[in-house]
């Protein structure tokens, strides 16, 4: 009989532990609800204050958004020649005895030598100095704004008289910087088919410094070849000169007649090693690539609006704390 009492009496004690736990939960729930609706009517307590900031940002953010002046990209489509054979023969041990290189005369890849060249420093900085790219760079010209409205570009860009302060070298470092950001060369894996493009702010000179650029690379590239044909072309003459070999000759012959057909051909193409596909040209006025003013002006008003929220929650936060450390 005991042993039954004191098992319903357990039994209760567990009913009663159950009903007090399932009591506090739902006042935890209750409370958590009464805070939700009191941060909800804390935060319609700020939401004048939020579309203000809003209002604010967003201001700020149009006027940014008008001062960018457009960007125009301008490229040059290039199409490789096919590689030319090995002239050497069977003289390439006979030739390396004399440190000379018998290949085809450069790289058979005619966008590797483009983007080496490209990353050069001495050849940017000669170009730069022959063409005064530091001055034009700086000092752009042909800027299209939305709207058309460049008061707001004008005034926050009319003081440059710094920049006439900096030494040549680090004006040459700057020019090559931007130059690197400003050029670019791709290469299609499926066509071979190679793109030289420039961006800037003035699409006219975007093409000017594609063409610059197209025209001194591929000089470039073809002085050294033919620097290298000159020397290959005296070595077989020399070895001519002094060989009473018939056969070997015959083969010096036959090389050195290639090597002057390839010096020949080289000089009456207008481009070495590559032709051209599709002229560089000025960009249309609607053909800008940046800014995306729509996209950043939608970007900044959503994260004002969020920022917003959050500042209101923060300071409901720090007001409410004395209270509760009070309590």
């Amino acid at each position: 009989m005991s042993e039954v009492i004191q098992t319903e009496g357990n039994r209760r004690n567990s009913n009663d532990r159950r009903n007090s736990d399932s009591r506090r939960l739902s006042d935890i729930v209750d409370e958590d609800e009464i805070d939700l609706k009191e941060l909800f009517i804390a935060l319609m307590g700020y939401k004048y204050k939020i579309a203000l900031l809003v209002i604010f940002i967003t201001s700020c953010t149009f006027v940014y958004v008008l001062s960018i002046p457009n960007s125009y990209k301008s490229s040059v489509i290039l199409s490789p020649q096919n590689e030319q054979t090995n002239i050497s023969g069977g003289l390439s041990s006979l030739a390396s005895l004399a440190g000379v290189n018998l290949g085809s005369g450069g790289s058979s890849d005619p966008s590797v030598m483009m983007t080496t060249l490209l990353k050069d420093y001495n050849f940017n900085e000669m170009l730069i100095k022959k063409y005064n790219l530091t001055e034009k760079i700086e000092n752009q010209e042909n800027l299209v704004f939305a709207l058309s409205i460049d008061f707001i570009y004008k005034f926050f860009n009319s003081n440059e008289k710094k920049k006439d302060e900096r030494s040549y070298e680090e004006k040459i470092f700057n020019t090559i910087n931007k130059l690197r950001d400003t050029l670019s060369i791709s290469s299609d894996k499926d066509t071979n088919l190679i793109t030289l493009s420039a961006e800037l702010n003035d699409r006219v000179l975007a093409k000017d410094i594609v063409d610059i650029y197209l025209e001194e690379i591929i000089q470039k590239i073809k002085m050294q070849d033919m620097k290298e044909i000159d020397k290959q072309i005296k070595y077989y003459n020399k070895e001519l000169s002094s060989t009473f070999d018939v056969s070997l000759k015959e083969q010096l012959s036959k090389s050195l007649s290639a090597l002057m057909q390839k010096r020949v051909f080289s000089q009456a193409n207008d481009y070495y090693l590559v032709s051209k596909i599709v002229d560089s040209r000025v960009a249309y006025i609607k053909e800008k690539t940046k800014p995306k003013r729509a996209l950043i002006l939608i970007v900044s008003f959503v994260s004002s609006i969020i920022l917003g929220i959050f500042l209101a929650f923060f300071i409901e936060f720090i007001k409410r704390e004395p209270k509760n450390l009070e309590k």
